[in-house]
């Protein structure tokens, strides 16, 4: 099909704590795309709801809407309902990954490794010596369905856990308490269900949390990781069998801790990751000789083969 035959609206903005971010995702990818298509439109949404304008005959949509709406299944939803051709995972698989909780029920049932956690509401929060007495003194806490570097908690004993359980848990109303396991910090992108590259993430001071993962010079990024072959395979391996799982398409993230002993846990799957020059999803394909112009492009084409095929039996 010609790209003449088709305009790819690159969606991002909505109301969410990553609003920001994904607009600078948007700009990013909207200029990547135009190196490859003629016909490109960056649209930022000011509220969780698809534009009335946009037409499923002509658009092809390119949702980089990051947290809320976004990565949650609705914007999903929104899509399939109009019969919109768009890139990426679809409803499901967003409405699996972004809950950790599901995504690492599903993950251990197809023996994917993933860390000791427990979930729970802010309506029934359990005790800090429950938690403790199951998960260890040191815990992460972290909203069970927000990005990985939202509301994150780091306590170590009863006390200073019972602290933050008795403080302010609003960003989320679903939780969930997790071993906290002291390794390398991981990160490998998937395009079409393959693996590619192992980034290292060495945050200069303390953890990958949002002010380290946004502020310029607070982290560190080695890629490709420096590992064991064999270790690299395996992880490899094992994102691919979790991409299968959690029914995710076109692309995704997974986020991993290796431990110094060789073991490693998965610890979420990224349904909507970062689309700047800099952001994991580029350093990841960068690995295997991406350029951001070339993932951005390979990135939308299994949309326009669904756009064509589409159009073909009308």
């Amino acid at each position: 099909m010609s790209e003449q035959n088709f305009k790819i609206v690159v969606l991002c903005g909505a109301n969410s704590p990553e609003r920001d971010v994904s607009i600078n995702s948007g700009k990013a990818c909207a200029a990547a795309l135009h190196q490859s298509f003629h016909n490109v439109e960056l649209l930022a949404l000011n509220e969780n709801a698809l534009p009335a304008d946009l037409a499923p005959e002509t658009d092809i949509i390119f949702p980089v809407i990051h947290g809320d709406y976004g990565e949650d299944g609705r914007v999903q939803r929104d899509l399939d309902e109009r019969g919109f051709s768009y890139a990426g995972c679809g409803r499901a698989a967003s409405e699996i990954c972004i809950d950790k909780s599901r995504t690492k029920k599903i993950l251990r049932d197809n023996s994917v490794p993933v860390c000791e956690g427990i979930a729970f509401s802010t309506d029934k929060i359990p005790s800090a010596a429950e938690i403790v007495e199951k998960l260890g003194d040191d815990v992460v806490l972290k909203p069970a369905d927000k990005g990985s570097s939202v509301g994150l908690f780091l306590t170590c004993g009863v006390a200073e856990l019972q602290r933050v359980l008795a403080g302010d848990l609003s960003a989320s109303k679903t939780w969930l308490a997790e071993t906290r396991l002291r390794g390398r910090e991981l990160t490998v992108g998937l395009l079409g269900g393959h693996a590619m590259g192992i980034v290292e993430i060495r945050p200069k001071v303390g953890v990958y949390d949002y002010k380290n993962k946004y502020t310029s010079g607070n982290t560190e990024y080695i890629f490709p990781a420096p590992l064991d072959n064999d270790v690299a395979c395996k992880i490899k391996a094992a994102a691919e069998k979790a991409f299968a799982a959690c029914g995710c398409r076109d692309f995704s993230r997974a986020d991993v801790i290796l431990l110094a002993n060789g073991d490693f846990y998965f610890l979420e799957i990224n349904t909507m990751p970062g689309l700047t020059g800099t952001s994991l999803l580029p350093k990841s394909a960068s690995c295997v000789g991406l350029s951001f112009i070339e993932l951005a492009k390979k990135m939308i084409e299994p949309a326009i083969a669904r756009f064509a095929e589409k159009n073909s039996r009308r």
